[in-house]
């Protein structure tokens, strides 16, 4: 009996499905929109919303309980900074105030306001 192993189109699958899984490793699985990119996020003390004009609360997330395991904390965190610009941009914001980053076992979340500020010249 020869214990020689013979590929079969089952192994080619299971390479195929783990690569998939092991490049979704480096990337979030929200994508930051290019109008998105405009909108700030601000978590500092020194934020002053008297000049804003307040649009709604937005919340970001990334992370699911069957997906969690494949990503590192700092690809959830970016993953819900994407998710939470890419709302507030929604509703025609462009700044938030992050008022509660939340890092649960199986995903990250942040919440926060969302203004229309004037943009400050530099």
């Amino acid at each position: 009996m020869s214990l020689k192993h013979k590929p079969t189109w089952r192994s080619a699958v299971i390479v195929a499905i783990s690569a998939v899984i092991l490049a979704g490793c480096t990337t979030p699985m929200n994508r930051l929109t290019p109008e998105s990119k405009k909108v700030h996020l601000r978590m500092d003390s020194g934020f002053n919303a008297d000049n804003c004009i307040w649009v709604g609360e937005v919340a970001g997330n990334e992370g699911h309980w069957y997906s969690y395991l494949f990503f590192p904390n700092d690809v959830l965190i970016e993953g819900a900074m994407y998710d939470i610009k890419n709302h507030a941009n929604e509703i025609g914001a462009n700044t938030v105030f992050v008022v509660a980053p939340q890092d649960f076992t199986t995903s990250f979340s942040i919440m926060g306001s969302a203004y229309i500020c004037e943009q400050l010249e530099p």
